[in-house]
């Protein structure tokens, strides 16, 4: 089931949906990286493509993350 989340990216209120799956590993993958979520994402934000959306961005940094791990 999606789950809105909503963050602040340079003063800009903006909202991304994920999977409770994917949200907890963004989680996880933040807290193993010793910084703030929101830190992590607003990275992600800057570095995404303008053809992909913030939830996708995050989603497919997430399955990356992981299969790098395997």
């Amino acid at each position: 089931m999606l789950q809105k989340h909503s963050i602040s990216i340079r003063g800009h209120r903006t909202s991304y949906s994920l999977e409770e799956e994917f949200y907890s590993e963004l989680k996880r993958i933040a807290e193993q990286r010793n910084i703030p979520l929101a830190k992590l994402i607003t990275r992600l934000d800057e570095n995404r493509t303008i053809e992909r959306n913030l939830s996708s961005a995050l989603r497919v940094f997430v399955l990356q993350e992981v299969k790098s791990k395997t």
